[in-house]
């Protein structure tokens, strides 16, 4: 891995600022490329990333110069740079971004833009022309992008020299290394000879290669025909010539990707004698130090080993005495790199260093599948030569490898294992497989192949767990947003095949899901669950979360019935006061006697959610609420504290609108009394009174007139009062 330029360290504030814009950068990628562009993650981590452009921009724009590993601006990095620094600097890199100029009023639409085409992957942007192009093509002009130009590069580095690198790595990739002229072979003898050039020549090479979709393998036998040809001509110089080359080979090759040795391991093995040869002098000259490099470089780029990185490091090292002082010498260099500052790095090492030192194929590749596979590339390149079968048969095929068949492959080895293994141990681990395979392929779109996995590992209740309190009810959600109708039903049956277990977390990710046909398709699917569904909606009610107690009273109102009742009433009390209001409205809306029984309870009861209860009717402004509220008032006697009950039931009357029952009510109470209490048969009398005039219909003030002329003293009293106040504004205007 390329070290850091050279260069003045930043001050503080403007590397906390860089780490922060790093950090906020990475994870705003991350999130454009999971999720659908409507997800509040993304509008979330957009939001940070202006906020921490604009904090590293200031007051005039800032132009981010790209290095392998690190980020330059103004020719200072970072004094100890960040791991984010180095992971968006790597990012930017392997979409050949040179330099990024980020304007100071970039918006959230042109991150956006932006974003997005960092989340493709390098080769995409290739087959596009590149990252620049694609920019380009957005229209928008917040930000100026400069693409690294290898040939450039190398035409600059090699002092103006008339060979043009690009032409050449081109040409030996389509295997005319024999064919390169004297000038070419004098250039690339100096440019082997210099540690750096070869560094950059071999980075042009991947970047040519994956440009043209050339495998690794044979980007590796082309850079071992380009040495072979470098060494025969340095030799006409000199033997001292070839041995500087074979040293900036060794020095240079600890630069090299663990796919890349291999690939050059494989190669020289395959196409002949000398080429191992060649290649078994340039690991000898490597040393102990040149590969322990070789290790760190690679466990610092990919923070961690990787099985490729085994496989390589087995090869270079194949005796297990020597695997461990090499590892040492590696864990020194890799704690000399900004990973070593990390605070788990100690725990990262131990992880790779057990996977480096215990990894081998031999459990499952025999010595003799091990030597025809060691054998098929050679004939493979054969019958890629030799190429005489029709374009059908050819076609047939590539189709026996494409990734549809492959996948096919993948589902139909999984469901062979499960139907025939007996041993119960081994059966959970393929079915564990088989639960990150549902996974996987319901985000795939393939729910077809998720239900025929899920169908099988139906027998073990605790794998179908594992799938209802694991990622599927996110990729679920995800699915519902975009599917069309007829892909939906596919869908419901994998629930089904599932059970009522996945209710719970299907009604949970309700309670938060803001798009419109996502909740209708999720609701669809609650109800088909019937009972079972209702149980496990009822289980939400005890949710930490409001809004999921909310969901469970809208989801128990819906599947209705005096059966949800008993659950809707314990919710009352609920501690928010949004929660108890929600469950006034499912109570009023189911609308039987026993709902009106229900609430009259909460009303007389002097619980906490009398208030509530009261407020809520009133403000339902809803035919429904006033036969219950009237219910209360005939079917209660105005004792104690429910004196204040009758006040405000009677003072919510007369706020809504005119209804026969309510006039009948009013006047019930206005006629009633107790000799034995006037204060407060007078007060009742009174409020009764104003209500009915507040209602302010014909037939209210057919029974305040009737009241003054013929009620008892008291009665005449409270109607006369308010015939004498005339009839109200609001009343009068309507």
């Amino acid at each position: 891995m390329p070290s850091p330029p050279v260069t003045e360290p930043m001050p503080p504030p403007q590397a906390a600022a860089l780490t922060e814009f790093a950090r906020t950068c990475k994870a705003a990628v991350r999130a454009v490329a999971l999720y659908p562009g409507t997800h509040p993650a993304i509008q979330a981590s957009l939001a940070r990333v202006v906020a921490s452009a604009g904090r590293l921009t200031g007051d005039a724009d800032v132009t981010l110069e790209v290095h392998p590993n690190a980020i330059v601006i103004d020719a200072r990095t970072a004094a100890r740079p960040d791991p984010a620094i180095a992971e968006l600097a790597a990012l930017l890199h392997e979409r050949l971004i040179g330099a990024l100029r980020v304007g100071r009023g970039a918006g959230v639409d042109d991150w956006l833009a932006l974003l997005l085409l960092l989340s493709r992957a390098p080769e995409d942007l290739a087959l596009e022309g590149g990252i620049a192009k694609a920019w380009t093509a957005t229209g928008r002009g917040r930000f100026e992008i400069r693409e690294i130009d290898y040939a450039e590069v190398l035409r600059e580095r090699a002092g103006g020299e008339s060979a043009d690198w690009s032409g050449i790595i081109a040409h030996c990739l389509e295997g005319g290394a024999a064919q390169l002229d004297e000038g070419m072979l004098a250039s690339m003898i100096d440019t082997f000879g210099d540690a750096t050039r070869l560094t950059a020549f071999i980075d042009t090479l991947h970047a040519t290669g994956a440009r043209g979709g050339v495998s690794m393998g044979a980007r590796a036998a082309a850079l071992l025909q380009i040495l072979e040809r470098t060494l025969d001509a340095a030799g006409n110089r000199g033997h001292q010539e070839t041995e500087r080359i074979l040293d900036t080979v060794a020095h240079a090759a600890c630069q090299l990707t663990p796919d890349m040795m291999l690939a050059l391991v494989a190669g020289a093995r395959s196409t002949g004698a000398t080429e191992e040869r060649t290649l078994t002098g340039i690991v000898t000259r490597m040393g102990d130090h040149g590969i322990a490099a070789f290790v760190a470089n690679s466990v610092v780029a990919e923070h961690g080993a990787t099985e490729r990185l085994a496989q390589a490091f087995q090869v270079l090292v194949p005796d297990a005495d020597n695997q461990e002082r090499l590892l040492g010498l590696a864990k020194g260099e890799a704690a000399r790199s900004p990973l070593g500052d990390d605070s788990g790095f100690e725990d990262l090492w131990q992880s790779a260093a057990g996977m480096l030192t215990s990894y081998s194929d031999r459990n499952f590749v025999s010595e003799d599948y091990g030597r025809e596979l060691s054998g098929a590339r050679t004939q493979a390149l054969e019958v890629d030569r030799v190429s005489d079968d029709p374009p059908d048969r050819v076609h047939a095929w590539l189709a026996t490898v494409a990734d549809t068949a492959v996948r096919q492959l993948d589902v139909t080895l999984i469901l062979d294992l499960l139907r025939i293994e007996t041993d119960a141990t081994h059966w959970r681990g393929i079915a564990s497989v088989a639960v990150a395979e549902v996974e996987r392929r319901t985000t795939l779109g393939e729910i077809a192949d998720a239900l025929r996995l899920t169908e099988a590992i139906s027998a073990d209740p605790g794998m179908l767990d594992a799938l209802a309190g694991g990622l599927l009810v996110r990729h679920i959600v995800t699915y519902l947003r975009k599917a069309d109708e007829n892909d939906v039903e596919p869908l419901n049956r994998l629930c089904h095949a599932i059970g009522p277990r996945i209710a719970k977390p299907l009604a949970e990710a309700l309670a938060i899901e803001e798009n419109n046909r996502a909740v209708r398709r999720l609701r669809e699917l609650l109800l088909g669950f019937g009972a079972a569904g209702r149980q496990s909606v009822e289980q939400l009610k005890t949710s930490p979360n409001p809004a999921v107690r909310r969901m469970a009273i809208d989801l128990l109102r819906i599947f209705g019935g005096r059966e949800a009742l008993p659950e809707l009433a314990s919710m009352l009390d609920d501690a928010d006061p949004q929660v108890q209001r929600e469950s006034i409205r499912a109570i009023v809306q189911i609308g039987t006697n026993e709902a009106y029984a229900v609430l009259e309870r909460a009303l007389v009861a002097g619980s906490t959610s009398r208030e509530t209860v009261l407020q809520e009717l009133v403000s339902l402004r809803d035919d429904k609420a006033l036969p219950l509220l009237c219910y209360v008032l005939k079917h209660t006697a105005p004792r104690g504290t429910l004196v204040d009950v009758h006040k405000q039931i009677i003072e919510a009357i007369g706020s809504l609108n005119t209804h026969p029952e309510s006039t009948r009510t009013l006047k019930e109470v206005l006629y009633r009394g107790e000799w034995w209490a006037p204060s407060r048969t007078a007060a009742l009398r009174s409020a009764a009174a104003t209500a009915l005039r507040r209602i302010g219909s014909v037939d209210t003030r057919a029974v305040l007139e009737e009241a003054a002329a013929r009620g008892s003293r008291g009665v005449r009293s409270a109607a006369r009062a308010q015939l004498a106040l005339g009839a109200p504004r609001e009343r009068a205007r309507s």
